[in-house]
């Protein structure tokens, strides 16, 4: 089925990957930008800052206002995506609302592309676009999946979640997104895709970390299961459904940010494990660390919750207060042993 015309809000790496996957059904995507810089780029058919080798396919052009946007849409606004990271969610939303409201208003669904727990309000995505478009709640839409940007463009098949309140909606949402390499897995369950989406990042720091300690295969599999049980403990307390911690956006995203070379939190945690401090690696990286301030806001989380959750409480000790990773495994491993017929 061929669409009209889709806009994507913000050109970073994944943002321009889910337009690359909507240009395949679309005749027209347009992507919203900040950078004049990034905006020359994407008109030019690439995007050399966050996607360097790839080309862009003619349909995806750049604009930098809501005006440009308007003159370049051709026929029908069928489907928004954000590809806007979570730090700036809030202001985008504040500033843009006029123009989200009349999309929203005329049945255009909003999928949110990120990943992660704001630190200081402990809020989740979905939190934070209900607070700004509450009225609009069955239209707002959630991926979340194992997706590095670069295999995106290489066509390599991929599986996310889409999570969303109305199941029609979601699956007219689907339909959008499908390709003969990419597509999306419905659900309802938007607390547990962006739950699993959120919380591997931090498993993924601490996979870094571990394998830039020299630990190898063994410590990896501890880590991604004794992950999951902690992933599913934080599902447990905002009544995500368990069976969504196994699929894409949980398990699957889960191995593939802790094993796959492309990860940008495995990445930072490589960097940790040699001594780095963290706001010096995070100053020196394009790409956002989302992992670094939810390790932040789940631990805050766990603390407040009473959720037991040791990964994530030896993680916001290596991170913000500068204990040495070694001296936390270590420790984690003196806990006694107890059995655990639940999670």
């Amino acid at each position: 089925m061929g669409y009209q015309t889709a806009i994507v809000l913000g050109g970073g790496a994944f943002g321009s990957a889910i337009a690359f996957v909507l240009a395949q059904n679309f005749d027209q995507v347009i992507i919203h930008v900040r950078s004049q810089e990034t905006c020359d780029e994407i008109n030019a058919g690439k995007n050399s800052t966050y996607l360097p080798g790839h080309t862009l396919p003619k349909n995806i052009c750049a604009v930098r206002s809501w005006d440009d946007v308007k003159t370049k849409t051709q026929g029908k606004v069928e489907v928004i995506v954000s590809g806007l990271p979570m730090s700036a969610i809030d202001d985008f939303c504040s500033i843009h609302k006029t123009e989200l409201n009349q999309y929203l208003s005329q049945g255009v669904c909003l999928v949110n592309l990120a990943k992660g727990i704001d630190p200081e309000t402990l809020e989740l995505p979905d939190q934070m676009f209900l607070k700004h478009f509450g009225a609009h709640e069955d239209k707002l839409m959630y991926l979340s999946g194992p997706s590095f940007a670069q295999e995106i463009l290489e066509q390599q098949v991929t599986i996310v979640s889409l999570a969303g309140v109305d199941k029609e909606k979601v699956l007219n949402v689907c339909e959008m997104f499908s390709t003969e390499f990419f597509k999306c897995l419905p659900t309802t369950d938007v607390k547990g895709v962006l739950l699993g989406g959120s919380l591997k990042n931090v498993i993924a720091i601490a996979g870094g970390i571990i394998e830039g300690l020299g630990y190898n295969h063994n410590t990896r599999a501890a880590l991604i299961t004794r992950g999951i049980v902690e992933m599913l403990r934080f599902g447990a307390y905002f009544n995500a459904r368990p069976e969504t911690f196994y699929g894409p956006s949980g398990m699957g995203d889960l191995i593939l940010t802790t094993t796959g070379g492309l990860s940008r939190n495995k990445s930072f945690g490589l960097e940790i494990a040699k001594g780095r401090k963290a706001s010096e690696v995070l100053a020196q990286s394009k790409s956002v660390v989302e992992g670094y301030k939810t390790t932040k806001a789940a631990y805050f989380l766990a603390q407040r919750e009473h959720i037991k959750a040791r990964i994530f409480k030896g993680l916001y000790e290596v991170l913000y207060l500068d204990h040495d990773p070694k001296e936390v495994i270590q420790e984690m491993m003196k806990l006694p042993s107890r059995f655990e017929d639940s999670i």
